[in-house]
């Protein structure tokens, strides 16, 4: 099993995580019940009709501590599954397995709901020609993570931090002075990408005169962005944030925007229903 994502350590994770969870003691309660030698086969399977994200890290954890665990893997990340679907079938010493089931589900669980969420939101707009963004929102430590399930769930990873593009918001313009200078500055300290936010419509031209290569119109309602798109002509690509809900993102896409941000696909997304039942001990 090999698992890559640019900028992610796989293997620093899983010891990090599961020193976390065993601490100085290790799993008392495996290492008290469970003979050393006894073994077992378990199936992971979804509760929940969702998109699959993180089998891959899931199975590292139990190879981390059983290097001779056998794993199946009957789907892949980014398929979309019923409800009842098996995942995974598993066969390894016991005591290593329920060890390591915690940081196995809850890391499944956690980027299945976001794949998930991110799915509805793409469905949501297909055939509009909008693009759907993740965002910075993301818990720290698991951007890399999050950003890959948002990926598996349909949609394109958008800013992977501070270093990739600039980002002038209203804070920076208010310490700036005006769109037209932050920009100006930007410009000057040779930042090839430069994303202006403005939430006015009289804040556009500045910020194209000023050199902005992308416009993020935040916080417009649909008619205030049909306008927006139409003035900017296609100069630079358009994005629109704020406040994105599953139910307004379908109208939001008919303003003709390029792309769509949608924060709560890190930040609310909630965990997938996903077990591991063992169903043979010996």
């Amino acid at each position: 099993m090999t698992f890559t994502l640019p900028g992610f350590d796989l293997d620093a994770f899983v010891r990090a995580t599961l020193a976390e969870d065993m601490g100085e003691g290790g799993d008392i309660t495996s290492a008290a019940v469970i003979p050393a030698d006894a073994r077992f086969t378990g199936v992971m399977d979804s509760r929940d009709a969702i998109i699959v994200a993180g089998l891959p890290i899931a199975e590292a954890f139990f190879r981390a501590l059983d290097p001779d665990v056998r794993i199946e893997r009957l789907v892949e990340d980014g398929d979309r599954v019923a409800a009842g679907t098996d995942l995974l079938r598993i066969e390894g010493l016991a005591r290593a397995m329920l060890t390591a089931e915690r940081s196995a589900l809850n890391t499944v669980q956690h980027l299945s709901g976001i794949a998930t969420m991110t799915r509805g939101y793409v469905d949501k707009i297909r055939g509009t020609g909008a693009v759907l963004l993740d965002t910075r929102k993301t818990i720290p430590g698991l951007r890399r993570l999050e950003k890959y399930a948002t990926l598996m769930g349909g949609a394109t990873n958008h800013r992977m931090g501070l270093w990739d593009a600039a980002m002038i918001k209203d804070n920076h313009v208010a310490v700036a002075g005006s769109v037209g200078e932050a920009v100006r500055r930007a410009k000057v300290a040779g930042i090839a990408r430069i994303i202006v936010e403005v939430d006015r419509v009289d804040q556009i031209e500045p910020a194209l005169a000023a050199g902005a290569t992308h416009l993020l119109l935040d916080n417009m309602p649909p008619p205030i962005l049909r306008g927006a798109v139409t003035l900017i002509g296609g100069r630079v690509p358009t994005e629109a944030s704020g406040g994105v809900r599953l139910d307004t993102i379908r109208a939001i896409a008919e303003t003709g925007v390029t792309f769509i941000s949608v924060g709560r696909l890190t930040q609310s997304a909630p965990a997938a229903d996903i077990g591991l039942d063992f169903n043979e001990i010996s």
